[in-house]
């Protein structure tokens, strides 16, 4: 994880191009909001592997989907944009400007930093990273 320092964010949007190079467990990037600590926080995860956006909280550690993922070409040696909308209890997960989930959870509701995540063995990289606060 590498999370940014520079603002606490409770409402607005994150995006940043990712590019899923190799891994041979997994191939995935990642947004990270509402981070308090390395132990709690939401994450989207696309993983160029088994193309499938997913959403967790991360609450004391535990990795928890907040619902089934969805499945989206997610191209690997490709860039794609993987953007993230949240207000209040709500979040929106955007692909390539195309919204492919939607949700809702009252674990993080208040402000926190924002990042980047990768897992495993995969070599992801990431550009154009940009937080906007509502």
């Amino acid at each position: 994880m590498a999370i940014w320092d520079g603002a606490s964010l409770r409402d607005g949007e994150v995006s940043v191009r990712i590019k899923p190079v190799s891994g041979r467990d997994v191939q995935a990037g990642g947004i990270v909001w509402r981070y308090r600590d390395e132990n709690n926080y939401y994450l989207a995860r696309a993983n160029a592997m088994d193309h499938i956006v997913q959403v967790f909280k991360v609450e004391n550690g535990r990795r928890i989907p907040l619902m089934a993922g969805a499945r989206h070409d997610i191209p690997a040696n490709a860039w794609s944009i993987l953007k993230v909308w949240m207000r209040g209890n709500r979040f929106q997960v955007y692909m390539d400007h195309r919204r492919i989930l939607q949700g809702q959870d009252n674990t993080f509701t208040g402000s926190g930093r924002v990042g980047l995540w990768t897992v495993a063995d995969s070599v992801t990289y990431f550009d154009d990273f940009r937080v906007s606060q509502r």
